[in-house]
């Protein structure tokens, strides 16, 4: 185990073994069991295919040139690059060379990178040239400047004064594989505050939690992929994603945004048979539907993750893009939760899934630490064969996030059916404080979004001299002209028999709302954006 690491307790990782979670897989190379993959297509983008063997190829020469850059076992590199060729080929050369990948996203800029690269200690940066407007070049330059450690930048594009990625492919040669039980990659927290926290996954792990989603999923060599969200987040990069439908011989379809526009023509041209949004992207989608002219009819499943999916617009889905909703629950830590695709369609609709594994070990607690009954909201703590046991080099941080025996918190409130599916009720300190009276903000924008005239819905907390905080609703109107106002909306939740201190101070509206770069809400952000509407008089 690398450095800094906390590894799983030996016993622990022999039960895993000896349970078949854990084999000598690595990633980065496909099963040896399938002759006709090399013919096979690999990779769709709008501009080009590629087959198993030329993705193979392409992936070592990669390999080769970055080991001749001085690129090697346990090397840290940060990989900033959109979905594209390049991702998919760089991703897999350092796996095969035991490099690790720090998957960064496309939002971020020289604040996140710089502190990527000074908590990782990496020693190159891939990134490219210029997407959407912004040079990742200059970028790239500030980011040298003042990190020691960083003596390689790689660009796909126009080098500038760096390296060009298509020049550092070399001839292939052979170089021992990592061992499975190495960290393989570093993802990145979700949480919306703070430093980034570095998450380490195995080969072992990660390799077990790619074979039991794609089984989940049923994502096969018949399955093509869509890949619209980032692929360096875990949900669209191994859940099971485009490493797992690789692995799984079938084929991926890589879009440069979740956007109908860059998406639809994809799903038609690539018969598209599975992908996954973030909430915020599924109202966008069902409007587009109505009046795009693309043929969606190959799409057999939409999942859904990154946050809850509200019921109303989770009912929409399998009428408005004829396909099967699927609702994950989980986090890059580990803990994957899946609604199964023979679940009755209320469990579909209401909750966000069950353990991917019978190896998932979960424990719902209040707050005296002592576990809740079926039905009672809870913090989730969870350990499992493909949960970590610890961010990476950062002890005191691990102490506060981990049980003495293992558990991970992960802050989020859920609660259990008798069906072990979860629901998730929002995250721990996701509350107004109004006064004393405690107003989940979840609950609240479920109720905003079953009204018609709301097509989104954030609640946030803004501060009050006399009540401490007040509850304010941030909606996204459903039609610009006559956008609801607080009253219009404090008279239909008192209707529906909301009680009154539940209901919104405040309100204001938003042409869209903020989001992460992961895709959740940033409520950090809209917070500060609604306190400086209220004090400028834009509020409603």
């Amino acid at each position: 185990m690398l450095e800094n690491c906390v590894p799983w307790p030996d016993e622990t990782a022999d039960a895993y073994r000896e349970a078949g979670y854990w084999t000598d897989e690595v990633l980065g190379r496909w099963p040896a069991d399938d002759p006709g993959r090399a013919a096979r297509c690999a990779l769709v983008t709008a501009e080009r295919t590629l087959t198993y063997a030329e993705l193979d190829r392409a992936a070592e020469r990669r390999a080769a040139g970055l080991l001749d850059r001085g690129i090697g076992r346990d090397d840290r590199v940060i990989v900033q690059l959109p979905n594209d060729i390049d991702l998919v080929v760089c991703t897999l050369a350092l796996l095969r060379i035991g490099a690790l990948p720090v998957f960064a996203l496309p939002a971020h800029r020289t604040m996140e990178i710089v502190d990527l690269v000074e908590v990782s200690g990496a020693r190159a940066y891939v990134g490219a040239d210029v997407v959407l407007g912004h040079d990742f070049r200059l970028m790239a330059t500030e980011v040298r400047s003042r990190c020691s450690t960083l003596t390689e930048v790689f660009i796909a594009g126009e080098p500038g004064d760096f390296t060009a990625l298509a020049e550092v492919d070399a001839e292939p040669r052979t170089t021992p594989p990592p061992e499975p039980g190495d960290v393989a990659m570093f993802l990145l927290s979700g949480g919306t505050t703070g430093k980034p926290k570095l998450i380490p996954r195995t080969h072992a792990d990660y390799a077990y939690q790619l074979r039991a989603s794609a089984e989940v999923c049923d994502v096969g060599p018949h399955s093509r992929l869509l890949a619209a969200l980032p692929v360096g987040h875990n949900f669209p990069l191994g859940c099971p994603g485009v490493l797992g439908v690789l692995r799984a011989g079938g084929v991926a379809v890589l879009s440069p945004s979740p956007s109908p526009d860059d998406c639809f023509s994809l799903i038609e041209s690539a018969g598209v048979t599975i992908t996954s949004l973030v909430p915020p992207m599924v109202p966008l989608w069902l409007e587009a539907a109505e009046w795009m002219p693309e043929d969606l009819s190959s799409l057999q499943v939409l999942q859904v993750g990154g946050a809850r999916l509200d019921p109303v617009t989770a009912g929409r889905v399998r009428e408005g893009l004829d396909c099967r909703l699927q609702q994950v629950y989980g986090m890059a830590e580990g803990l994957l939760n899946f609604t199964r695709l023979d679940d009755p369609q209320d469990l579909v609709l209401t909750t966000q899934g069950r353990p991917l594994s019978p190896g998932d070990e979960i424990r719902i607690v209040g707050p005296d630490g002592a576990e809740v009954g079926t039905g009672e909201p809870g913090e989730l703590l969870t350990r499992g064969p493909y949960t970590f046991r610890g961010y990476y080099r950062a002890p005191g941080f691990n102490r506060v996030r981990f049980t003495g025996d293992g558990f991970f918190r992960t802050g989020d409130v859920v609660l259990s059916r008798p069906t072990g599916h979860l629901e998730v009720v929002g995250r721990i300190n996701d509350v107004v404080n109004r006064g004393g009276e405690k107003v989940p903000a979840q609950e609240l924008e479920e109720l905003l979004m079953t009204m018609p005239a709301v097509a989104g819905a954030a609640v946030v907390a803004v501060p009050d001299p006399d009540m401490g905080e007040l509850t304010c609703a941030c909606i996204v109107p459903r039609g610009a002209e006559h956008p609801p106002a607080l009253h219009e909306i404090r008279s239909a939740l008192t209707e529906r028999g909301v009680a009154g201190f539940k209901l919104p101070d405040r309100l204001v509206v938003f042409d869209r709302l903020p989001v992460t770069a992961v895709g959740k809400i940033d409520k950090k952000t809209l917070t500060a954006r609604a306190v400086a509407q209220l004090i400028g008089g834009g509020a409603r």
